[in-house]
């Protein structure tokens, strides 16, 4: 059973910084390519940051320059620090592995961390 668990979210005034962790059991990462996520209420979640197993990663125009996806294969763990941080990344930031096998793909969530921007 893969597991994935985020954590590092929080309330943070407009300018400053977080890191976000997703914490994976039950598989290693280094077999994934895995992506950020965020929702807000009543819209769709989008992609925030994506790093592939070949360690290229890919950012949403609106972070690009200002988050950066990293992966840790030895703690099987992925990172997002977002420095700069505006009230309009305010959402809940979800993490998420994704793997093609044969012709099935197989996707994990976590249960996402709640990231607040506000003065």
């Amino acid at each position: 059973q893969v597991q994935l668990v985020e954590s590092g979210g929080g309330l943070v005034q407009p300018g400053g910084s977080l890191k976000l962790a997703c914490a994976v059991s039950g598989s290693a990462i280094s077999s994934y390519d895995m992506h950020w996520y965020r929702q807000t209420p009543g819209q769709q979640r989008e992609l925030v940051a994506g790093s592939t197993k070949g360690r290229t990663t890919n950012y949403a125009d609106s972070v690009k320059g200002r988050f950066t996806i990293s992966r840790d294969n030895a703690k099987n763990t992925v990172y997002l620090q977002m420095n700069s941080l505006k009230p309009e990344d305010t959402a809940v930031y979800y993490c998420n592995a994704n793997r093609r096998v044969l012709s099935s793909t197989l996707n994990y969530w976590g249960q996402g961390t709640q990231v607040t921007v506000s003065s």
